[in-house]
């Protein structure tokens, strides 16, 4: 890059570490990277969360993802499994459960509203009976 570039102009961001790390925040919108995380095993997946002011938007670059989505209001009613496909864009609509799994070489990335926090983001525990369905959706999928 042009080393006389200035920053006014571009800003360049990046991030390899595990989990969730914001990368551009600007009005009222969020860019970020979400990468292989212990955390998020099929075997230790035992929550789902849903943001209640916005969608969520997840493009795989690069793995495997495989995103769990929940029916229900209060609680989790039936589990579903997206196998992700590269470059596709997922919208996880407002107010829907979801949790993922990620294979140790994935990376993606994630738009969301900016004010998307804890206090608009509930989590909602899983039943045991559900927990054994995400482990056996992901065995299924992949």
């Amino acid at each position: 890059m042009d080393e006389h570039l200035s920053e006014s102009l571009i800003e360049i961001c990046e991030y390899n570490g595990p989990d969730y790390q914001p990368l551009v925040d600007y009005q009222n919108w969020r860019v970020a990277i979400i990468n292989y995380t212990s955390d998020l095993t099929p075997d230790k997946i035992n929550r789902m969360q849903k943001h209640t002011e916005t969608d969520e938007v997840f493009v795989l670059m690069t793995g495997r993802c495989i995103l769990f989505l929940g029916e229900g209001e209060e609680t989790v009613t039936k589990v579903h499994g997206v196998d992700m496909e590269l470059y596709k864009a997922y919208n996880i609509k407002c107010g829907v459960w979801h949790s993922h799994t990620f294979s140790e070489d994935a990376r993606v990335l994630i738009v969301e509203n900016r004010d998307t926090v804890v206090e608009n983001s509930p989590f909602v525990g899983l039943s045991g009976e559900q927990c054994k369905e995400i482990i056996e959706l992901t065995k299924t999928l992949w």
